[in-house]
């Protein structure tokens, strides 16, 4: 009987850490609540299928030009072409296609699933753990500006990006006081600006598709000596515009903290008060 009683015990506490684990993995990998009927595959999983399956980065071209999988192909899940380029690519293989974006936050790899899925293209995933968790893992898989295996200390480390990141109300006074001194810059997809921006007869949108355009204001505003205040979605795709503006030897610049969603929350959390 104390036997059983033990059994029944590991039972209970193995299936508590398993439920634990699950609502662990929900909050790390929001997409996987979001989007339940999108299969995702793991990152060991990936690496060792590798060989098997197609990777498709589903970013910009800047983005993949700048950090990506060695294997990926570029098909940006904001193009016009998207589906089609995405038909045009399950007619010359049978293997699994997997999508991937930035990371854990980061919904392109779901949504990139979702509309190959509406097309009638089957056998999708998600690799929801992003390109930072690959490279950091995998550096001899991965690209960086050209080079392979990528030298995890040319990466551009999370101190000296943060200390270019400003809080969406500092972010806003700074935009709104002085048009000459400064340059705003929306580089969100069509996809997550739907509509129009926060600073409306002052700001400039060029998504990160856009590279040519992107590249003529940021020279722009070097040339007229303009501190340039650049937002996306979540924080995170400004990553990928860091080394190009490190690379065009911009000095004055800044991101905005975790977003157009962290401006969003700021913009509730004050209504509330």
């Amino acid at each position: 009987m104390e036997l059983q009683m033990r059994k029944i015990t590991s039972i209970i506490a193995l299936v508590s850490l398993l439920l634990g684990s699950t609502a662990f993995a929900d909050d790390e990998f929001p997409g996987r609540a979001k989007y339940k009927k999108i299969p995702y595959i793991e990152r060991e999983d990936l690496y060792n299928k590798i060989n098997d399956v197609v990777v498709v980065d589903a970013r910009s071209k800047l983005e993949f030009d700048t950090l990506r999988i060695k294997t990926a192909v570029n098909i940006p899940v904001a193009a016009e072409s998207f589906e089609a380029e995405i038909v045009k690519l399950r007619a010359t293989t049978n293997k699994p296609i997997v999508f991937y974006c930035n990371g854990h936050t980061c919904m392109k790899s779901y949504i990139s699933a979702k509309k190959a899925m509406a097309v009638n293209v089957n056998d999708v995933y998600a690799f929801d753990a992003g390109i930072f968790d690959w490279t950091k893992a995998y550096p001899d898989e991965a690209v960086l500006l050209g080079n392979s295996p990528v030298n995890l200390a040319h990466l551009i480390p999370k101190s000296t990006f943060k200390k270019r990141l400003l809080s969406p109300d500092d972010f806003s006074d700074r935009a709104t006081i002085d048009r000459q001194k400064y340059m705003i810059i929306d580089v969100r997809d069509k996809f997550q600006r739907a509509g129009v921006g926060f600073y409306p007869g002052i700001e400039r949108w060029a998504s990160l598709d856009q590279q040519k355009k992107l590249d003529r204001y940021i020279k722009k505003a070097l040339k007229q000596n303009r501190t340039l205040l650049i937002y996306d979605e979540v924080g995170k795709q400004v990553r990928w515009l860091q080394y190009a503006l490190e690379k065009a030897g911009a000095k004055k610049y800044y991101f905005m903290k975790k977003g157009a969603k962290g401006y969003y929350k700021e913009l509730i959390a004050l209504g509330n008060e």
